[in-house]
């Protein structure tokens, strides 16, 4: 299979004719590192730092648009005027299972300004589009049990939990 038979297009943002859905660029990287700040705005769990979490998913954006790839692609979601609404990040993960590959959902990120809007639903949906094309049985992605919001968004889209993962901390200088 070709890569270019199953890199992700262009398309419109759900019910908004002047947004649309691109592949990231590397000009892009300051407002994608901006909106990755969105990505702490719950309350994370006690072991963690929202400055954890953030700083995180900012050294995966940037790497993701150093090396990108067919098999990780980074896509924008912007306005009529080029304002970025969200992004999402996929990447192809082997299943645990199996062994056989899927598409993931490694970070995924809307505006404030955006939310409610739809622009989550639709980078999901051209998440969908991608893992299709490659012929992926299924697609996953990880959010913190304390997102609500974000967990009843995928919900209702059609995704449900497989495992549940248990963290136990065990304090700065056990298992070191």
């Amino acid at each position: 299979m070709s890569s270019g038979s199953t890199s992700p297009a262009e398309h419109p943002v759900e019910g908004d004719s002047g947004s649309r859905i691109r592949p990231a660029r590397a000009g892009d990287l300051p407002v994608l590192l901006a909106l990755a700040s969105r990505l702490a705005e719950f309350p994370v769990p006690p072991w963690r730092t929202g400055l954890q979490v953030i700083e995180a998913e900012r050294a995966t954006l940037t790497r993701a648009l150093e090396a990108a790839s067919p098999d990780a692609p980074l896509l924008l979601a912007e306005d009529a005027a080029g304002r970025a609404l969200g992004f999402i990040y996929l990447e192809t993960h082997a299943d645990y299972f199996t062994g056989r590959p899927h598409a993931h959902v490694s970070i995924l990120a809307v505006a404030a300004a955006a939310e409610g809007h739809g622009v989550g639903r639709a980078l999901l949906a051209a998440a969908d589009d991608w893992a299709r094309r490659r012929k992926h049985p299924f697609i996953t992605l990880n959010v913190f049990a304390q997102n609500a919001r974000a967990r009843a968004v995928y919900e209702r889209l059609g995704y449900g939990p497989e495992t549940i993962r248990y963290v136990k901390p065990l304090g700065p200088n056990d298992g070191s």
